[in-house]
């Protein structure tokens, strides 16, 4: 398991076939989050931020379906859910009426059962490379923290977050990756350039200005990891480390 894998959650009642999932994904190099109702789903969404979902369509507490439409209409910046979060539903109902009804509610992909798991795992590899296609463009959310480069728009619970151009430049570089520490040395090359205008002091200065900043909810985002550099917490991750 690498620093980088991301995180599956599967919310499927049914104890053999979430076994089975969980397995498989997590054999694939996926971290796993695993749920048997819609509720405790919809928990681990709001407090794990998981980068994709599987979602059965018959839960014991509802409609998986429910589910997906409360992701979809989540607000993107004062909510903990992203409702661009890849959803791949699941389900035993072949009807073309019941795949409409999937993708009217928010679905990315449906996938009936009995499936083939090399199949899924495709599908669920295409719709991370979409994902992370998404964030490649320039707008990204890590728990309560929205980063919208083209605008140069940070905002921590919806409140904008004024920054310098070398703080958004390290939040940048940070939130492009936030599972991975960056080393002091590449962030200084790329934020001041090769010549090293920037110094290991400079950095750590406006790091710590960063971090204050996107404090302001009571969050802590940007984390110094001793002897190597940086990295970007999500919420709960900061929770864990406090």
């Amino acid at each position: 398991m690498t620093d980088d894998a991301f995180t599956v959650l599967v919310v499927e009642d049914d104890d053999a076939t979430r076994t089975f999932l969980a397995d498989n994904l997590a054999a694939d190099g996926y971290d796993l989050l695993t749920a048997d109702s819609a509720r405790d789903g919809l928990r681990l969404i709001e407090r794990k931020y998981p980068d994709l979902a599987l979602v059965d369509v018959g839960l014991p507490d509802g409609s998986g379906l429910d589910l997906v439409r409360h992701v979809r209409e989540a607000d993107g910046a004062g909510s903990e859910i992203n409702p661009l979060m890849p959803l791949l539903v699941i389900s035993g109902r072949a009807a073309e009426l019941d795949r409409v009804r999937a993708f009217e509610r928010g679905a990315d992909d449906y996938v009936l059962k009995p499936f083939s798991y090399g199949e899924l795992r495709m599908r669920v590899a295409a719709l991370l490379r979409r994902a992370q296609g998404r964030r490649a463009m320039g707008r990204w959310r890590i728990g309560a923290l929205t980063v919208d480069v083209a605008a140069r728009d940070v905002r921590v619970g919806g409140t904008r977050v004024a920054l310098s151009q070398k703080e958004f430049a390290l939040l940048r570089m940070l939130a492009s990756d936030p599972h991975r520490v960056f080393t002091k040395a590449e962030l200084l090359r790329t934020i001041w350039g090769p010549g090293r205008l920037g110094t290991t002091r400079t950095l750590d200065s406006h790091a710590c200005r960063l971090r204050h900043k996107l404090s302001g909810a009571g969050e802590r985002f940007v984390v110094n990891v001793w002897g190597v550099g940086y990295r970007l917490l999500d919420v709960a991750e900061a929770e864990a480390a406090a």
